[in-house]
C-alpha cells in the first residue's frame, strides 16, 4: 500500500490560504505554472532553433503536449478494466500534469548542445545533466520559498526524479576523452565525448534523501541498483518510480512523433526514406491494425497520410498514432525487488509498439537531429555558453547580475560553514592527506554551481544578448536591462 499521507508530505509544510479547496497536488500544479522557470520554456530550443518559424515546438509546447499525453495515459488505464487492480496506484491529474510540465525545466539553452557544454565546464564541480538540474530547479531554486524552490510533495519529486543515482557513482572519468590537440581553442572539442552521466547532483543529495525517507531501507537499495557497466560508458540506472515511468512514456511519444510532424512539415524527411526505414517492418503497425481491426492504422494508409499535401492529414496520421500508443500500454513488475507499488510497477508500450517508436525516433535522429544545418547551430550554443562560462568564473564579483552575485557569495559563506554539503568525504579526505584546504575546494564547488545555475536558466535569447554584451563590439549599452 501507499502512504498517501507522506507522499503528499513537503520539505517546509506552508500556511494554508484562507478558505483552500485545493489538493496538494492542485498546489503543486499550481505553482509549477506560475513559476518564472516553466515561463522560459517558451524561450528555449526544443529541436529546430528558435526564431527559424513560429510553428515549430519549444521546450514549453512540448512541455504542454507531454502532459496532454501523461494524462491520456492515467485516464486510459482508469477506463480499462484490464487494469482494474493498479488503479488505486495512480497518480490524480493534477500530479501527472505537474509532473510532465516539470520534466524539461532544468534543461539550458540551445539544447543539448548547452547541457554538453555545461557539463565540459562543470566536469571537476559535480557536473551538469537537464533532469538533475530539473530536480535542483524544483527542491532548491525556483523562488517560492527561501530554501526548497517551489517546494513540492514528496511524490511530485519523485515523480521527476528519473535517474535516482548521484554524479559521483555514474560517472566515469575515462570517457572524459583528453584533446590530442593542446593548442585547440578550450571551446572546440567533439561534444559525444562530454555528455554526463544521467543522474542527480550529489550537491542535491538532502532532496533525494527527502524523497525515499518515505520508503524503507531495502526498497531503497533494490531502487537504486544500476545497470551492469560497460567499458568506456558512464553507468547507468535501472529504476523509475511509477509516476515517473508515466511521464517518461509520455515524452518518449511525444518526442517521436511531434519532432516527426516537425520535420514532415519542413520537409526534412521524404517518404522515400520513411519507406526505406520500414523496409520489411511494415508489420508492426499492420499487425496491431489487423489484431484491434483498424485499417487506417495500416502502414500504406499512414504513410499515404503522413505525406498528403493536406496538412491535416497529416495531423490525424499523427493522432492516430499517438492513440496507437496509448491504448498498447502494460503494466508491469519492473523487477527491481521493491515491495511499494510507487517503486516496482512500471508503465510501458507493448514489445512491438514500442519497436515501432524506437524506429520513428531512430528516423528523426538520424535525418534531422543529426542534420548538419541542426548540428551547426547546436555547436554554436555549445561555444557561446562556454565562453559566458569563462568569463563569468573568472570575474564573478565584477561580471554578476546583483541577485546572482548575492548568491554567489552567500554559497561561499555556506561552504565555509559546511563544506560536507559540497564536497563527498572521499574528495576530503584526500585534500586533508595533501594538507590542501578543504574550505577553499568547498567554496569553488559551491560558486561554480551558482555560475552554472545561472547560465543554465538563461533562454536562448537572453544567453545570446547576455553574450553580445561581452563580445560583440557593437551590441549592449549601460541602459540594457535583461
Amino acid at each position: 500500500m501507499i502512504d498517501i499521507k507522506a507522499m503528499e508530505e513537503r520539505r517546509q509544510e506552508p500556511p494554508k490560504r484562507y478558505d483552500e479547496v485545493r489538493s496538494e497536488y492542485d498546489r503543486d500544479e499550481a505553482r509549477l505554472i506560475h513559476s518564472a522557470a516553466f515561463r522560459r520554456l517558451q524561450s528555449k530550443t526544443q529541436v529546430l532553433g528558435l526564431g527559424e518559424s513560429d510553428f515549430y515546438r519549444t521546450r514549453l509546447t512540448h512541455s504542454m503536449e507531454v502532459a496532454q499525453i501523461g494524462r491520456g495515459i492515467v485516464q486510459y488505464i482508469n477506463e480499462s478494466e484490464r487494469f482494474s487492480e493498479y488503479k488505486e496506484y495512480l497518480p490524480d491529474m493534477s500530479l501527472i500534469t505537474a509532473i510532465c510540465l516539470a520534466h524539461d525545466i532544468g534543461h539550458p539553452p540551445f539544447g543539448h548542445g548547452g547541457e554538453v557544454a555545461l557539463n565540459y565546464c562543470m566536469r571537476k564541480y559535480g557536473g551538469f545533466e537537464g533532469n538533475g538540474q530539473t530536480l535542483r530547479i524544483l527542491g532548491k531554486i525556483e523562488k517560492y520559498t527561501d530554501e526548497y524552490g517551489l517546494n513540492p510533495t514528496r511524490r511530485m519529486l519523485l515523480g521527476v526524479l528519473k535517474y535516482p543515482v548521484s554524479y559521483h557513482e555514474l560517472v566515469d572519468e575515462s570517457f572524459y576523452k583528453v584533446k590530442e590537440n593542446p593548442e585547440l581553442p578550450y571551446w572546440l572539442f567533439k561534444a559525444d565525448t562530454q555528455k554526463p552521466p544521467k543522474c542527480y547532483y550529489d550537491v542535491d543529495r538532502d532532496i533525494v534523501s527527502f524523497i525515499f525517507k518515505a520508503f524503507s531501507k531495502e526498497d531503497q537499495k533494490n531502487f537504486f541498483k544500476l545497470k551492469e557497466k560497460k567499458v568506456g560508458e558512464h553507468r547507468k540506472t535501472r529504476f523509475k518510480s511509477l509516476d515517473c515511468t508515466i511521464m517518461n512514456l509520455a515524452d518518449n511519444i511525444s518526442y517521436s512523433l511531434h519532432d516527426l510532424e516537425d520535420a514532415l512539415s519542413l520537409g526534412m524527411i521524404n517518404e522515400k526514406q520513411w519507406e526505406k526505414r520500414f523496409e520489411k517492418k511494415h508489420y508492426l503497425l499492420d499487425n496491431k491494425a489487423n489484431k484491434i481491426e483498424r485499417s487506417e492504422l495500416e502502414f500504406a494508409s499512414i504513410t499515404k497520410q503522413l505525406f498528403s499535401s493536406k496538412s491535416h492529414e497529416r495531423k490525424n496520421a499523427i493522432g492516430s498514432l499517438i492513440n496507437l500508443m496509448i491504448t498498447s500500454i502494460v503494466i508491469v513488475n519492473n523487477g527491481s525487488g521493491c515491495t511499494d507499488p510507487l517503486l516496482y510497477l512500471e508503465v510501458k508500450l507493448e514489445e512491438e509498439i514500442e519497436k515501432l517508436r524506437e524506429l520513428i525516433c531512430n528516423l528523426v535522429y538520424d535525418i534531422v537531429i543529426k542534420d548538419e544545418n541542426v548540428q551547426q547551430l547546436e555547436f554554436k550554443g555549445q561555444k557561446l555558453i562556454i565562453e559566458l562560462f569563462q568569463v563569468l568564473s573568472e570575474d564573478p564579483e565584477r561580471f554578476l547580475p546583483k541577485s546572482t552575485k548575492e548568491r554567489w557569495t552567500q554559497a561561499s559563506q555556506d561552504a565555509e560553514k559546511n563544506p560536507k554539503k559540497y564536497l563527498l568525504q572521499s574528495v576530503i579526505e584526500k585534500l586533508e592527506q595533501e594538507e590542501k584546504s578543504v574550505v577553499d575546494e568547498a567554496r569553488e564547488h559551491a560558486q561554480m554551481r551558482v555560475i552554472c545555475d545561472f547560465i543554465a536558466g538563461m533562454t536562448d535569447d537572453y544567453a545570446t544578448k547576455f553574450y553580445e554584451k561581452f563580445f560583440t563590439p557593437n551590441k549592449g549599452s549601460i541602459f540594457d536591462r535583461l
